[in-house]
């Protein structure tokens, strides 16, 4: 979409010569996804400033350096174990336990690169499907809702973070995001917020971080982190005094961090493989549609809706609405709080 307001350069990311053109009148580079090669990042790095910071990527693009950084700042976590080999995978089963979860450690997103190991007989048929690239097993969390807290931080490493979120998914895709996290304990949100705290001071970072995090029981298990603005802040947009989006934007600019407040009970549905009914979707009272102008296909996130209301009552009524219009083949019935 940028394209559509800037001059855009389409090129290999290894292609040097368009890399130098695209940087000759720009000021600060970001980006809005980590599968980027980390050389190609570095070399725009060494010639301008790159916001959120180099080290924040090369740590976002690999599970298991991700996995230990949380490690190392306190940050909890399921049990893990770097795999290279058939006979590494044999000997972490035995101590991470099943049941577990194979992934890749670069490359994966949306329920992609991962298969769950219930028993031993799952093993052989994971490893053939995922063996051959640097692997991490972990254990499979039983968990009573993820959440996702979400901060910004300034070049002056000043701070401001959003209400903690918590997330539904279906089939590896986020389909729904509600905030505040309705329920969840306030220690275990301030403590969402607290570990958020803690990796935006260690990366020296600059620009908006999500953290995903598992509740489960009275502890918080760190999922994942994206060093971007993230699907399940889209919320921010009208349910927030200040987007992610723009904060992130005043962040890497120079600019001071925007209010927080939230604007009263908010709800977002992912548009996933469809084009939505566009009449009916905005007769629904405080509904707000955002397509992203690309083609619908199966389990493609081609746009979302966010629903603002004054209760939680209120945002479950006009959330069925609006859900009756997003349902897809294969896709469950959405809850509403």
């Amino acid at each position: 979409p940028v394209g559509q307001i800037g001059e855009l350069v389409a090129a290999r990311y290894d292609d040097e010569t368009a890399l130098t053109r695209f940087l000759k009148d720009v000021d600060v580079v970001t980006y809005e996804f980590e599968s980027i090669p980390l050389a190609a990042v570095e070399f725009v790095a060494a010639r301008v400033p790159v916001y959120p910071p180099v080290e924040a990527l090369a740590v976002a693009q690999d599970r298991l350096l991700e996995k230990q950084l949380f490690q190392k700042l306190g940050i909890p976590v399921p049990p893990f174990a770097a795999i290279n080999s058939r006979d590494d995978l044999s000997k972490a089963e035995r101590e991470v336990g099943f049941p577990c979860v194979l992934k890749t450690r670069r490359f994966g997103y949306d329920g992609k690169g991962q298969v769950v190991l219930r028993g031993a007989a799952d093993v052989d048929g994971a490893w053939a499907t995922l063996g051959g690239v640097p692997l991490i097993l972990e254990k499979f969390v039983t968990f009573e809702r993820e959440v996702s807290a979400i901060g910004a931080r300034d070049q002056s490493g000043n701070e401001v973070h959003y209400p903690v979120s918590e997330n539904h998914h279906h089939e590896g895709i986020l389909r729904r995001t509600v905030a505040p996290a309705p329920k969840l304990p306030a220690a275990l949100a301030v403590l969402a917020m607290e570990y958020n705290r803690r990796i935006l001071k260690e990366l020296h970072y600059v620009g908006v971080l999500a953290l995903e995090l598992f509740q489960a029981g009275g502890a918080l298990l760190a999922n994942e982190m994206a060093p971007r603005v993230h699907n399940s802040g889209h919320w921010t947009i009208e349910g927030s005094e200040t987007s992610q989006f723009q904060n992130h934007l005043r962040a890497i600019t120079g600019l001071p961090l925007g209010p927080t407040a939230m604007k009263g009970e908010v709800v977002m549905l992912n548009v996933i493989g469809m084009t939505p009914p566009l009449a009916e979707c905005l007769s629904v009272q405080g509904a707000h549609l955002h397509l992203y102008g690309k083609a619908p296909t199966e389990r493609r996130k081609v746009g979302h809706v966010t629903l603002v209301a004054d209760s939680l009552e209120a945002l479950g009524e006009r959330e069925k609405a609006i859900a009756s219009l997003l349902q897809t083949n294969g896709t469950p019935p959405l809850s509403h709080p």
